[in-house]
């Protein structure tokens, strides 16, 4: 389960943003997760809420948003959106992924990132805040 490992980098990375501000709790972390990453969107929650049952982090809620796989095809130049080839699902280590237009060979050019996008939080004078331009967390896989 990597999305305990994962949830203990975002974590950590949050805190360190919020080192030096006048935030008293932390509401919302807004995290995007390519679908290539193989993060469990119910798992990454839950590691979320174990990991932060105390500090300013402590009640937060964590709102995931998938992020498709994008590819560049090698052969006709197609940009977009991938397709997954045959019956392959989840299951698969590393899912197998072709063109949509020509099913050729394709860079993988998106889908693989974990960013935090943003956080919401209470300040001491008691004003909402938000952040924006998150923390990038990048997993790679090998192929």
């Amino acid at each position: 389960m990597h999305e305990l490992s994962m949830a203990t980098e975002i974590v950590d990375s949050v805190k360190k943003s919020l080192e030096g501000k006048n935030v008293v709790r932390l509401s919302t972390v807004r995290l995007e997760i390519g679908e290539l990453t193989m993060l469990g969107k119910d798992q990454l929650k839950f590691a979320w809420s174990i990991l932060t049952q105390d500090g300013p982090l402590k009640g937060s809620k964590l709102v995931i948003v998938k992020k498709p796989a994008l590819v560049e095809c090698r052969e006709c130049g197609f940009k977009g959106a991938a397709t997954r080839l045959g019956n392959a699902g989840t299951h698969l280590a590393a899912p197998l992924i072709a063109c949509p237009k020509c099913t050729g060979e394709v860079k993988i050019v998106g889908g693989r990132e974990c960013i935090v996008r943003s956080l919401r939080a209470v300040t001491e004078d008691g004003t909402n805040g938000a952040r924006g331009k998150g923390t990038k967390k990048r997993t790679r896989r090998r192929n």
